[in-house]
C-alpha cells in the first residue's frame, strides 16, 4: 500500500494506569490529534492499560500501514521515555513489522507552560491565584529539575508563585504547598486522571482549593506538531 505522507498513522504511546478514567481521556486526546493531523491517531500504553503498542501498530498492519510515527506521551526524559519507550517500540516493530518512527515526547518547553495556562484558565483558577504544579516526579534528578524549571516558567507569566511537587518522589505536596501565599490552586502536569490525582484533588476539596482538570485534549496541538516534526526529519513530507 502507498501512503500520502498524510496519511501515516500516529500512535500516543502513554503510560498507563489502573485508573477507569485513563483510556477514555486517551482515546479523546488521540481523536483530536487525529483531527489536527489528518491521519489515522490510536492511543497504546507501556503497562497496566490496554491495548499496548504491539497490538495498535498490529492493527495498522492489518490495516495495510507500513509505518507509523509514536509519540511518547511524556513529559520528561526518564526512565520511561530513554529505556521503556525505545525497547517497546523495537518490540512491536519487530513484531508488527511496521516501521516505527519515534517523535520527541511532549516535554517541558514553552509550548507546556501555554498548556497550563490554558488548563488553569479552564477550571477559572485567578492569574493571581500561586499554583502548586503537580508532577508524578521520577528517580532521576534531571527529569525532576525539568518540572522545578517548568514551574518557574509558569510563575514568569503569571501573577503569583508556582511550586513543583511529586507523586512518587521529593518534595510532595504536603511539603510545599504550605510555603505559597493564598490564595493557592492546583494544576496537574497530567494528561488525564490517575491514581495519583485522586488524594490530591480529596485535599484540594477539604482545603477549598480550586484543582484544575488534567490537560486532556488540550494538548492536541502540542501532540500533532511532534508528529510533524517527525514526519518531517525522516523526509516523509
Amino acid at each position: 500500500m502507498s501512503l500520502r505522507p498524510t496519511e501515516l498513522p500516529v500512535i500516543g504511546l502513554a503510560h498507563g494506569s489502573r485508573h477507569a478514567g485513563v483510556a477514555s481521556a486517551l482515546a479523546d486526546l488521540m481523536d483530536a490529534v487525529g483531527d489536527r493531523c489528518g491521519a489515522p491517531a490510536r492511543a497504546a500504553f507501556l503497562d497496566l492499560t490496554e491495548p499496548d503498542l504491539e497490538t495498535v501498530a498490529s492493527g495498522l498492519a492489518a490495516e495495510g500501514y507500513e509505518r507509523a510515527v509514536v509519540v511518547p506521551l511524556l513529559f520528561t526524559a526518564a526512565f520511561h521515555a530513554t529505556i521503556d519507550v525505545p525497547q517497546t517500540v523495537r518490540a512491536a516493530a519487530d513484531a508488527s513489522r511496521v516501521d516505527l518512527i519515534v517523535a520527541d515526547i511532549i516535554g517541558t518547553g514553552d509550548d507546556v507552560v501555554q498548556l497550563l495556562q490554558a488548563s488553569a484558565a479552564d477550571s477559572d483558577i485567578p492569574n493571581n491565584a500561586s499554583l502548586l504544579l503537580f508532577a508524578v516526579g521520577s528517580s532521576r534528578e534531571a527529569a525532576n529539575a525539568a518540572v522545578h524549571d517548568l514551574a518557574a516558567r509558569l510563575e514568569s507569566v503569571r501573577s503569583a508563585p508556582v511550586l513543583a511537587a511529586f507523586g512518587t518522589s521529593e518534595p510532595r505536596p504536603e511539603a510545599v504547598i504550605d510555603q505559597l501565599p493564598e490564595p493557592r490552586a492546583i494544576v496537574p502536569l497530567f494528561l488525564s486522571p490517575g491514581l495519583l490525582l485522586d488524594p490530591l484533588a480529596d485535599l484540594a476539596a477539604e482545603r477549598g482549593w480550586p484543582i484544575a482538570d488534567p490537560i486532556g485534549v488540550r494538548a492536541a496541538a502540542v501532540i500533532a506538531d511532534r508528529y510533524a516534526r517527525a514526519v518531517s526529519s525522516a523526509g516523509l513530507r
